[in-house]
């Protein structure tokens, strides 16, 4: 064997580095919790950083790999922080964090049971559990996809493939296209990847029907029979509802039972892209929020936003798992065979042929620590959303958006003397400059054509103090930004 290659598959030297590299993810883990000053961002321009490391790689070759995950951790976004409350990514368990080493070390691809046996078998057992936990029956199932944007194309996939309406299986909509104008209806609010999976799909523009939202961001089922009519009246046939649970910019839950309703009268294919806010039915005090959630034919569930988990680990699950196996027809030899039903073999239902052993990073938690844990993340999380509303509304010198309903909340600074129409631009500039002092990472969306902040809480450590800072550093930098004008 060469030389370089017998030293690069050493096991001492693995096991070396292994020990040290625990040791420094242990105390950047400490750390994060115990040293506040840390910023949750070290800012530099993208211009800057790529010179710093294109610096690095011209060096030689250097055994020292520990030196090197040491600046990786102390650059990168540190989301285990508690100041840490911008996108919807959750600060992953270290228990989830070393199963990912170990599937990323066996490296078994699961595209047929006999590449990914133990992850391939754990998986079944990771969806069973939560399909299970949203409601659903026995006869649920589903699969594990790389990321929420895939696993909503997958399932409109499906929708299309089980509501196109051809008698045979050899004309449907795989084998022979489709022969009408496909739509679905959708709220405005509705994640992006739903707009971009319709026009994968190739139904175009025209394909999104974009329903209003009442003054929560919900959409307004009372609309859909409205917006139905019209797309029929337009010669599309309109085969599937999309409900948000929630929406990504504000965390509104769309009225799940009102919409599976109205796809069931008009035997439409109804959906929820349950990514981020589908975990509420683990908590007995926020399961509400997903009420009809079982009546959906299909929902995404991603853990790696509420569930403690790595990115990307998605759930696609089917109310009913047979019609997951109808969305792809594909014969490969070489790979897979004519049989049906195999929930062995992922590369059947799934995109990705190659796929990591996600499943045990969800299975790893879940048997340490029950789902318990999820319920607990859940619950505390949208407490403290319940809380950081009743802070913000105490402020004078600040305006909330709408009434948390998850552990989204959406709020601007906006004193009394400052001019409406000055308040966007306002706020992009507390938001920049908040990001370049790095204290605190938030980031901001649009509502109605007003920029606000957003914020979104995802770590446990997060507490009512730490948000108090963090209203009080807007409210600073905004005066000093209107003292500067």
């Amino acid at each position: 064997m060469n030389d370089l290659l017998h030293q690069a598959y050493d096991a001492e030297t693995f096991r070396k580095q292994g020990h040290q590299l625990i040791d420094q993810m242990a105390d950047y883990l400490k750390n994060m919790q115990q040293e506040p000053g840390i910023a949750v961002l070290p800012w530099q321009s993208p211009e800057d950083r790529l010179y710093s490391w294109e610096a690095d790689y011209r060096q030689s070759p250097d055994e020292n790999i520990n030196r090197f995950w040491g600046v990786v951790m102390a650059q990168s976004m540190h989301i285990h922080h508690p100041k840490y409350v911008g996108h919807q990514v959750s600060p992953p368990l270290p228990v989830a964090a070393l199963s990912g080493l170990v599937s990323a070390f066996l490296n078994n691809g699961m595209a047929v049971y006999e590449m990914g046996p133990v992850a391939s078998v754990i998986e079944r057992i990771v969806i069973k559990e939560t399909a299970m936990s949203i409601g659903y029956s026995e006869a649920a199932g589903g699969f594990l996809t790389s990321g929420g944007t895939l696993s909503n194309l997958t399932a409109l996939l499906a929708a299309r493939q089980a509501k196109t309406g051809y008698a045979s299986p050899r004309r449907d909509s795989w084998q022979q296209g489709t022969q009408q104008p496909l739509a679905l209806l959708v709220s405005e609010e509705a994640h992006y990847c739903i707009d971009r999976a319709v026009r994968v799909m190739g139904w175009g523009e025209v394909g999104v029907i974009k329903v209003p939202v009442d003054e929560h961001f919900r959409m307004c089922s009372d609309q859909l029979e409205v917006y139905y009519q019209q797309a029929q009246a337009a010669g599309k046939q309109v085969i599937a509802v999309v409900g948000s649970a929630c929406t990504t910019s504000t965390g509104s839950y769309d009225p799940l039972e009102a919409i599976a309703a109205f796809c069931k009268q008009r035997d439409l294919w109804f959906h929820v892209d349950g990514a981020h806010g589908a975990p509420a039915a683990f908590s007995i005090k926020y399961k509400h929020l997903v009420k009809g959630l079982a009546q959906a034919d299909s929902v995404t569930i991603d853990y790696h936003k509420m569930m403690l988990t790595p990115a990307l680990t998605t759930a696609l699950l089917f109310k009913d798992e047979q019609t997951s196996y109808q969305t792809f027809s594909q014969q490969a030899a070489y790979l897979l065979s004519d049989q049906q039903g195999e929930w062995f073999n992922s590369g059947k239902r799934a995109f990705e042929c190659t796929k990591r052993m996600m499943s045990i990073q969800v299975y790893a938690i879940m048997r340490t620590y029950g789902k318990q844990i999820f319920a607990q993340n859940v619950t505390y999380l949208y407490d403290l959303a319940q809380t950081f509303t009743q802070q913000i509304r105490q402020r004078n010198n600040f305006q909330l958006a709408l009434p948390a309903q998850s552990n989204i909340v959406c709020f601007r600074y906006a004193p009394a003397h400052t001019a409406t129409d000055k308040l966007s631009e306002l706020n992009a500039q507390i938001r920049q400059a908040m990001v370049e002092d790095g204290e605190f990472y938030l980031v901001q969306t649009s509502l109605k054509g007003q920029l606000y902040l957003r914020t979104t809480l995802m770590n446990p450590f997060t507490t009512e103090a730490i948000l108090a800072q963090l209203l009080d550093k807007v409210e600073k930098i905004g005066n000093d930004l209107i003292k500067s004008e």
